[in-house]
């Protein structure tokens, strides 16, 4: 997180670290799917955050709303619970390409109260370890020849983040989306066994999500990352899409939102927490550990950057044809 943005909020703080009433008195956070996935991650991550660092006395409790990538629990907190300030809900990148694509029925980006990012990801162009693609240059180059040559593949169906990912570097690669041979598949450890196996040429995943894979033992290399500079750690000497020939970007942004009619001081309470929990040496631990990358965005910050992406993923929608929910 920004230095100046952290300096900003704490200066307006007025909560204490440990409270035990109020909106941070018998928290909860809703994951808006199933168990073990990516928004039960952001969750449980702030769960541990928030106790360890004694921003709270109780554990947060987490519950499960399944349903649309988001758009049951998106529903059902506008419509049902929209003043509760002691609950906050997980939300991703996939849930804001959703939003772009209508798929969260009436309601859009600005019917809640986006609270805070708390990490990212980024997009990922992988292949296998055999594989005789050695820059992101190769893929793009052998998709221009032949684009039915180059199969692609992600755990995604079309629309999906994966898809955009894909879509994407074909264009960049001067391929019409409509030309290029995609797979989908379950989940991203389902592609990864299809690179590896061969049945397919190119993973268009996540980052972190393959490093850890690759640490488990797969046999894949990663030839670039859709992030705006290069990546820390094991990835450091892995280019950026734009610095491999690709001009694309693609953040997988992890977050939290309140209902639309919470508070103002509710809501700024929750504010200044997060604000304060992202600037401790623990958080940056315990976010790295989940194979998050850096990225604190807090109230109005976050409001803007939802509202920019929401717009800009709407414009994609409409350039690749996809159909949008009504």
């Amino acid at each position: 997180m920004n230095a100046r943005r952290i300096a900003a909020w704490l200066c307006l703080a007025t909560v204490p670290v440990l409270a035990a009433a109020g909106p941070l008195g018998k928290t909860e956070c809703i994951a808006p799917a199933k168990p073990g996935g990516g928004f039960d991650l952001t969750c449980k991550l702030v769960q541990t955050a928030l106790l360890e660092g004694r921003f709270i006395q109780d554990p947060m409790r987490v519950t499960y709303m399944p349903g649309g990538i988001g758009a049951v629990a998106y529903n059902a907190v506008v419509a049902q619970r929209p003043d509760s300030g002691n609950t906050i809900v997980a939300f991703s990148g996939g849930s804001l390409l959703n939003l772009a694509q209508g798929k969260f029925g009436r309601y859009n980006e600005n019917d809640v109260k986006w609270l805070a990012a708390v990490g990212t990801d980024y997009g990922a162009v992988v292949v296998a370890a055999s594989s005789p693609y050695k820059t992101l240059q190769d893929v793009m180059a052998a998709m221009k020849a032949n684009p039915r040559k180059v199969i692609l593949g992600a755990g995604g169906t079309i629309g999906s983040q994966d898809w955009m990912k894909a879509a994407l570097l074909s264009r960049a690669a001067g391929v019409s989306p409509r030309a290029m041979r995609f797979v989908a598949f379950e989940g991203g450890g389902e592609a990864i066994t299809a690179l590896q196996g061969g049945h397919i040429q190119v993973f268009t995943g996540d980052a972190a999500e393959t490093l850890q894979q690759a640490r488990a033992g797969s046999q894949v290399r990663i030839l670039a990352v859709m992030s705006d500079k290069r990546l820390p750690g094991d990835l450091a000497q892995v280019p950026t899409a734009r610095e491999a020939g690709a001009n694309v970007e693609w953040p997988i942004v992890r977050g939290f939102y309140m209902g639309p009619q919470v508070a103002p001081e509710d809501y700024r309470a929750w504010s200044e927490t997060f604000a304060r929990l992202m600037a401790t040496p623990a958080y940056d631990r315990l976010r790295s550990e989940r194979g998050l990358f850096p990225l604190g965005l807090v109230g109005p910050e976050l409001d803007a950057y939802v509202k920019r992406q929401v717009a800009d993923y709407r414009k994609l929608v409409a350039e690749f044809g996809l159909n949008v929910a009504r």
